[in-house]
């Protein structure tokens, strides 16, 4: 029994395995695993700190991440309950009965009605629609929003009651589940008052997917086959390969060098320790005799135990709060990307959509845009524009007589094939507006809404139109055409050859109102002039080149005529080939490839695909940032290469440099001509270049590189292995000094390739891969930062993605403002972290210099504890989420300013060793300065001096209020909330102090801080101190200000 138990997300936890593997979860994560061992420690050796310095940040870190995982896994299972628990109609005994939807078995017959979604993988076995037919919306699977159309098996078709849908007798055989939403391969076997059994085949069009939704259709009846995790649906939940930021890595890089700092620390103070009591008088003074166990303790043992309790005395140097601070930076900062009224598109009401928040400051680390063409530049919104039929040119419009209207036109029985061919050779849907419970015909009421997942053959159908041919829709098996004469030609369809990308064409065979059985097929020219006569191509090619230069998208149309003996034959085949269950694909791919032979071109088709609002000026401003830019396509040359032009991808003196089929040649000298070629651009482009122009090409000549699938193929995998390598590097090394690419002809898995094989290249450059359809899922799975666009191609690119934009404009800013932006604050932030470390720790180091290396904590561990949690926190938070260091009006006017931060500038080892030895110079300065004023000072009149407690809860405030000073000379962009947590922060420093020491709660008199904060704040000599040690922390970041804004101030002069 397979039950239908759904869950339409990946649930992690259950109230039984929480605990144990969300910590699991958690300590898997180096500092995490860090500071527990460190919190072990200190419980069981006998250490200067109380485990609660180290365990409570800790804990706090767990328990804020705990809940947060445990809330959204929470929210995921009670988006499962009400799916799980809908109610749907399932037919027993002739009867509409309810159950839960997790109640469905494999074999339940379901009822499902309009604006219904399908509760689990469904065959379609009946419709209330005559022709057996429904309609359907996959916009939750892939994010279509036009209607498909689904068909029932003819046999079934009539069974639209609940009463005759119970007496069917059937078996269904079908492939294990398998995630592809698009494949289907399974048989039903119909029983009939025992007559053999009729198998039928099933395919993609018999399967209603689970998540989809039906529309216009009043009820269907079906046979639920995956239920549960086996449907399309919950197998395509699959976790996406993780993806790491260069930040991330350099902060991994920055706690290795930190924890050898931490281990030098310890190291020398037990070295310096064991130097200092290796005089016996003051190891064992006359006051502090040692036990008789403590001098029979093995001594490699007591060193070890002393290493021990220094690292634990310094370990604050490891700063563990900044992952949850990371994390909330993140997280919070996506919500920023989403917000963007700049980004929202008034047409579709939507804006962008962050999928992947940790790849935030990735954007603003872009070397290379590998983006897609169709959708992604252009509008994806096709118009007919001209069709050429026997070589002549047709772009008039119809007269009442003349059909096409042209000087020179084909004979006239020609153009009519033509365009009965375009009205034929399609998958386009009618969706009448009017045509629920009407007595009349759908085809004889209402106007038509032509539906397709193709934009083109929309396009298509338009121009065969404007010219007297309309399509009017499809019943009960024929195809309704309106002729030029508005007679109605009815033509029966017997088989469709749907259009795939291998063999880049479709065809459907169909039998012509006079009997004779035709097929008609359109696809690109590469995949239909070799299956034509070459004598008919070449009137015909002159037009589709022409085209193709101006940016137009071609088709080619052939078509031939089949006997009925060879249709017969063929149709044994067709219906052996679809009732196989294995390898059905590859057996229907050698049959259609024999079908469409022989066949003779009529003509051609031009559509136009316009560039997307201000694509040009977007493909500018990210050249000008420094970014290289490819394009990769499935379109020809010609037309990309167009494209490319008006886009602006290559200016009017760039040197286009091709490795295609036309230049390499397509004899057996291939390779040959393949190599001279390389080597000549690799001399010219390479060698001729001057050295170190990694982001400074726009000075030097430009060169672009136009290359096509079949040359790339030949360079990755050519037909001696010894080449490939050999190839691909000095191809690779041509690509890398262009100023911009178009690889034309383009696989999906080529895509993938390309964008691999410059993501692995020398130096690792971060790569931006940018798509709107199916084909672009693999390139934008493989770059660093996937970008889908919510086009009219599906939303399978937009559901893969890391951030999904509503235009390709939208990247511009994307990029250039939020990339920069979020890069320079979390470059801060982490800097920031470590160096409020290394002051707060390096005075407790220098401490120990004098106090005989006895581990004497310097701060109490109140304020040891609540230093990162509570007193600097808030505000590094604050400026990671708000801060504009250069207004984004100014970042989006002068792209080149994002080249300021390319490289991952201010992660690199001269910003780190300046914050490092600021942290050093500011530690100096609390401890140094706060050690020789009160060296021989005393606090009060009666020359009590300094105490322990007082001495480090001075040293501590300086630090509190010198760090926070320096995050408010570092902000540029002033909110209210900027204000509220930097000088709050300090507020409830201040109040904190005077509470623990016992002024405002009496109750924690009894504890050594007692009065300290009040007793050195009634001395004056103490306020001096303060103020002048915080102004002498911060006088090298206030000449630096003064320093940069001269020189801002001189050069906007």
């Amino acid at each position: 029994m397979v039950l239908n138990l759904i869950s339409d997300f990946i649930l992690q936890y259950t109230v039984w395995n929480f605990l144990p593997k969300n910590l699991f979860e958690q300590f898997r994560r180096i500092a995490n695993f860090y500071f527990l061992i460190i919190f072990l420690v200190q419980v069981i050796v006998d250490t200067p700190t109380s485990p609660v310095t180290s365990g409570l940040p800790l804990f706090f870190v767990i328990i804020v991440t705990a809940i947060k995982q445990g809330y959204e896994d929470w929210l995921r299972h009670r988006a499962d309950r009400e799916v799980n628990k809908s109610t749907v109609l399932v037919i027993e005994d002739g009867k509409r009965v309810k159950k839960d939807c997790d109640a469905i078995q494999v074999g339940d017959i379901v009822e499902v009605t309009t604006d219904e979604t399908f509760p689990c993988d469904l065959v379609f076995l009946a419709s209330s629609s005559k022709d057996g037919t429904c309609y359907v919306t996959t916009a939750s699977l892939d994010g279509e929003s036009n209607f498909k159309t689904h068909y029932t098996v003819q046999d079934t078709a009539k069974l639209s009651t609940c009463q005759a849908i119970d007496c069917l007798i059937a078996t269904i055989e079908c492939e294990q589940p398998q995630p592809d939403l698009y494949k289907f391969v399974g048989r039903i076997n119909i029983y009939n008052d025992n007559q053999e059994p009729v198998a039928r085949a099933l395919g993609p069009d018999n399967l209603l997917l689970k998540g989809a939704t039906l529309k216009t259709t009043h009820k269907i009846y079906g046979v639920a086959v995956y239920t549960g995790m086996e449907t399309k649906m919950a197998l395509n939940y699959q976790g996406k390969s993780q993806k790491r930021s260069v930040v991330e890595k350099s902060i991994n890089v920055f706690l290795i060098v930190y924890l050898f700092i931490l281990v030098g620390k310890a190291v020398m103070c037990t070295t310096m320790k064991y130097f200092w009591i290796s005089d016996h008088s003051v190891d064992e003074p006359w006051y502090n005799q040692k036990t008789q166990r403590e001098r029979e303790t093995f001594k490699l043992l007591r060193m070890f135990t002393d290493f021990l309790s220094f690292m634990v005395l310094f370990n604050f140097i490891i700063p563990v709060s900044m992952y949850v601070t990371v994390e909330m930076q993140k997280f919070l900062g996506s919500f920023f990307i989403s917000w963007d009224k700049e980004m929202y598109d008034e047409t579709t009401k939507e804006g962008a959509l962050v999928n992947t928040s940790d790849l935030n400051e990735e954007l603003g680390q872009v070397e290379y845009v590998f983006s897609d063409k169709t959708g992604t530049l252009t509008e994806n919104t096709m118009e007919f524009i001209e069709c050429s039929i026997d070589g002549y040119k047709y772009n008039g419009s119809k007269t009442e007589v003349d059909g096409l209207k042209y000087y020179e036109k084909a004979e006239q029985s020609r153009e009519e094939l033509f365009l009965r061919a375009l009205c034929l050779c399609h998958t386009v849907q009618i969706q009448y507006r009017d045509k629920v419970d009407s007595g009349k015909s759908h085809l004889e009421t209402s106007s038509p809404n032509y539906v397709s997942s193709s934009p083109d053959e929309i396009a298509l159908l338009t121009g065969a139109k404007k010219y007297g041919f309309t399509f009017l829709g499809q019943e009960n098996g024929f195809m309704k055409v309106q002729n030029c004469y508005k007679e109605t030609e009815s033509y029966e369809l017997l088989h469709v050859l749907d259009f795939d990308c291998v063999r880049r064409r479709m065809s459907v065979i169909v039998r012509m109102p006079s009997g004779t059985i035709v097929l008609f097929c359109k696809g690109a020219d590469s995949s239909v002039f070799s299956r034509v006569p070459e004598s008919e191509i070449l009137k015909t090619k002159v037009h589709v080149e022409r085209n193709a230069m101006d940016g137009y998208r071609t088709l080619c149309v052939a078509f031939k005529e089949i006997s009925e003996t060879d249709y017969l034959k063929i149709s044994d085949h067709v219906k052996e080939a679809t009732m196989a269950l294995q390898d059905r694909e590859a057996k229907m791919a050698v049959l259609f490839d024999e079908l469409e032979r022989d066949m003779h071109l009529i003509g051609s088709t031009a559509v136009e695909d316009r560039l997307q609002e201000r694509a040009a000026e977007t493909i500018e401003a990210l050249h000008a940032a420094g970014m290289k830019i490819w394009v990769l396509t499935g379109d020809k040359m010609e037309t990309a290469q167009a494209t490319c032009y008006a886009c602006r991808l290559f200016q009017t003196n760039t040197e286009l440099l091709l490795l295609t089929t036309k230049t390499v040649g397509e004899e057996h000298h291939k390779e040959e001509q393949l190599h001279k070629l390389m080597m000549e651009y690799h001399k010219k482009v390479v060698n001729d270049m001057p050295e170190d122009l990694k982001r400074n090409w726009m000075l030097s000549h430009e060169y672009g590189l136009v290359i096509d699938g079949a040359t790339l193929t030949l360079i990755l995998n050519p037909s001696q292995d010894s080449c490939s390598s050999y190839y691909k590097n000095i191809f690779l090394q041509i690509c890398l000094k262009c100023t911009a690419i178009l690889c034309c002809r383009m696989a999906p898995l080529q895509k993938a390739q390309i964008v691999r094989m410059v993501k692995n290249s020398k130096g690792n450059p971060i790569t931006l891969a940018v798509g709107d359809g199916a084909n672009d899922v693999s390139m934008i799975l493989e770059a660093h930062v996937g970008i889908g666009i919510k086009g009219k191609e599906g939303r399978q690119a937009a559901r893969n993605s890391d951030y999904a934009i509503p235009k390709f404009k939208d990247l511009k800013r994307l990029l250039l403002a939020h990339g920069h932006l979020y890069y320079v604050r979390i470059s801060h932030l982490v800097q920031y972290f470590f160096y409020k470390n290394l002051c707060f720790i390096f005075p407790q180091f220098l401490y120990q210099f004098f106090c005989g290396f006895s581990q004497q904590p310097l701060y109490d561990a109140a304020y040891l504890t609540m230093f990162n949690i509570c007193f600097t926190s808030l505000p590094i938070v604050a400026y990671s989420l708000l801060e504009q260091h250069i207004p984004i009006d100014t970042l989006m006017s002068v792209p080149k300013l994002y080249m300021n931060v390319s490289d991952n500038a201010m992660l690199q080892l001269k910003p780190f060793l300046y914050w490092t030895f600021l942290g050093i110079f500011d530690g100096l300065v609390f401890f140094f300065g706060g050690y020789f004023l009160f060296r021989d000072a005393s606090l009060e009149d009666n020359g009590k001096m300094a105490g322990n407690w007082s001495f480090g809860t001075m040293i501590f405030t300086v630090l509190v209020f010198t760090v926070t000073l320096k995050l408010a000379l570092d902000t540029r962009f002033w909110t209210w909330l900027n204000h509220f947590v930097i000088w709050g922060s300090l507020a409830f420093y201040v109040f904190f102090s005077f509470f623990w020491g016992g002024i405002l709660w009496p109750f924690l008199k009894h504890q050594r801080m007692y009065f300290v904060f009040a007793q050195l704040l009634s001395s004056v000599p103490v306020w001096l101190a303060i103020f002048f040690l915080i102004f002498v922390s911060l006088f090298p970041e206030i000449i630096i200000v003064v320093f940069r804004n001269t020189k801002r101030k001189n050069h906007q002069g």
